[in-house]
């Protein structure tokens, strides 16, 4: 079982479960001695057994219990607890759109705040709200590059992918934008012609592979690509940082130079331009993927193939209804004892 609530519903939830159900306990066991201390002063030690005959302290405790538990399903019900799976047929019409993004350390550089990497991130999860239909794969690269996501419509499975992205991902240092594009070509359906997208994001500092040619094949295959360039062409310096995330330096050649990571425009204009697509150059607003967005709306879709679609199922119905449940319990219930077995122990007497 998980809990698929999120924000002040889930703090509410955690609060009454970790503080409240505790000190209602507390409450309940302090409020009966207390009760029973009050008593004995106002009746007396000798008169309190015989007015407390028809009380049954069983009975109340019982009650304390239905209490307490009552609040705690409250707080599971509120937690929105989840599990089994359910699958419902989708048909959709859209493109397959390949999101390649650069996790070289170069995207570590600070001339887009907080930095390239982060402002790319924050850009991508922000154009997937947009995109209905369409099926997403993520693509991670630096020296080499990596399938994260394949083509899904689970936009929610691509941002816990796009969420785990950093520059220490990939072990192979530099930048080869051959790489993504091979991969891309890879992921989508060779046999179709049209209906692929890729949208490169990148410093544009390519080291290694050639770019162009890569780029030309991809054209052939029918996929249009979009570039997004992170940085500026002045270039920025790449910083290190340590387990905390802090900055401890920064980057130096074996000259002992700072190394400075320059955007590369021409190359990713290049690129564009060889598919059919268009370039753009990375804003603090990101700006740049909705007119990438405006882009793609306009092109052409087919219908893509049916499939499941599964997701875990709420069951904090049946808690809710165990707490009301528990709750009219305690209600009606009373700590009386019944009249007729009072009746026989007065005549016992």
């Amino acid at each position: 079982m998980i809990f698929g609530q999120t924000g002040w519903l889930m703090v509410l939830a955690q609060v009454l479960a970790f503080i409240g159900v505790p000190l209602l306990i507390l409450f309940l066991i302090w409020a009966s001695r207390r009760k029973r201390t009050l008593l004995e002063q106002f009746v007396g030690p000798v008169m309190l057994p015989r007015l407390a005959r028809n009380v049954s302290y069983r009975k109340r405790r019982i009650k304390a219990l239905l209490l307490v538990l009552t609040v705690a399903l409250t707080a599971v019900t509120l937690a929105r607890p989840q599990w089994g799976m359910r699958e419902d047929w989708v048909r959709t019409r859209g493109l397959d759109v390949a999101i390649a993004i650069d996790t070289s350390k170069s995207m570590d550089a600070e001339d887009i705040r907080p930095s390239r990497l982060l402002r790319g991130k924050a850009a991508i999860s922000d154009l997937l709200s947009k995109f209905v239909g369409d099926r997403i794969g993520l693509i991670a690269f630096a020296g080499s590059a990596y399938v994260q996501c394949p083509l899904t419509v689970d936009y929610g499975a691509v941002r816990m992918f796009l969420d785990v992205l950093d520059t220490s991902l990939i072990g192979d240092h530099g930048t080869d934008i051959e790489r993504p594009i091979r991969s891309a070509m890879e992921l989508f359906d060779e046999t179709e012609r049209r209906y692929k997208v890729l949208i490169l994001m990148t410093d544009g500092e390519s080291h290694d592979g050639d770019v162009l040619a890569a780029a030309e094949e991809a054209a052939k295959e029918g996929i249009v690509i979009y570039t997004v360039g992170f940085g500026n062409t002045l270039g920025g310096p790449v910083p290190e940082r340590d387990e905390a995330g802090n900055v401890t330096g920064y980057k130096k050649d074996a000259q002992g130079q700072v190394i400075t990571s320059k955007l590369d425009e021409d190359t990713l204009r290049r690129i564009a331009l060889a598919t059919g697509g268009k370039y753009f150059a990375a804003t603090t607003e990101a700006d740049e993927l909705d007119l990438i967005f405006d882009e793609i709306s306009n092109m052409e879709r087919r219908a893509l193939e049916a499939r499941f679609f599964s997701q875990r199922e709420d069951r904090y119905q049946l808690f809710l209804l165990l707490a009301v449940l528990l709750l009219t319990l305690e209600t009606v219930l009373t700590d009386r004892l019944k009249t007729r077995r009072m009746k026989e122990g007065q005549g016992v007497g």
